[in-house]
């Protein structure tokens, strides 16, 4: 677990095996909370954020710093992800530090189709229009945050589907590929 890396020219050792990035509100208390209990069992070391942090908090640096501590991020892409500048923040920090020789990231496609975040459909095309508006002045962050969706949605990952998914199948799948990886 003490194996050094660095992300922004800082070298850092692995705190935590896994970032979770999650739309509460989606999966908290379901699939989350079931994944959770699934790396406690095999004793992955994962950062959660607590319920203190408000959905569309500015992230804080202790949340980057997180990031940047954990060898694996798993984020959940879910119905009302893009919603959450909070949520697009953790994902554009998680994609450069994927860059960084070392880092993975696992993304989980919860009922959405990774297609929504290339080309935004759905609740993504509803979402970055009223971002691009509220971030007016900022344009420069909002192009990050579709960069990043864009670039989350190529990588390979687990895709739950509606009405066919079998979520403690995936968990176990997830949580076996985490474990050989962090070993």
């Amino acid at each position: 677990m003490a194996q050094r890396t660095t992300c922004s020219s800082i070298s850092y050792k692995w705190v935590y095996h896994v970032f979770l990035s999650f739309h509460g509100e989606d999966s908290r208390l379901g699939f989350i909370s079931y994944l959770c209990e699934a790396l406690r069992q095999r004793r992955i070391h994962a950062f959660i954020d607590d319920e203190r942090i408000r959905t569309g908090e500015e992230i804080t640096p202790a949340l980057l710093k997180a990031i940047q501590e954990s060898r694996i991020a798993i984020v959940v892409f879910s119905e009302n992800y893009a919603n959450s500048t909070f949520c697009l923040d953790e994902l554009v920090k998680s994609m450069e530090c994927f860059k960084e020789e070392g880092r993975l990231i696992y993304p989980i496609f919860y009922y959405v189709d990774p297609s929504e975040l290339r080309r935004p459909r759905g609740s993504y095309a509803e979402a970055l229009p009223r971002l691009e508006e509220r971030f007016k002045d900022n344009k420069k962050k909002v192009q990050k945050w579709r960069l990043a969706l864009s670039q989350a949605a190529e990588l390979k990952g687990y895709h739950l589907k509606p009405k066919i998914a079998k979520e403690q199948e995936c968990i176990t799948r997830i949580i076996s590929e985490v474990a050989v990886r962090i070993n």
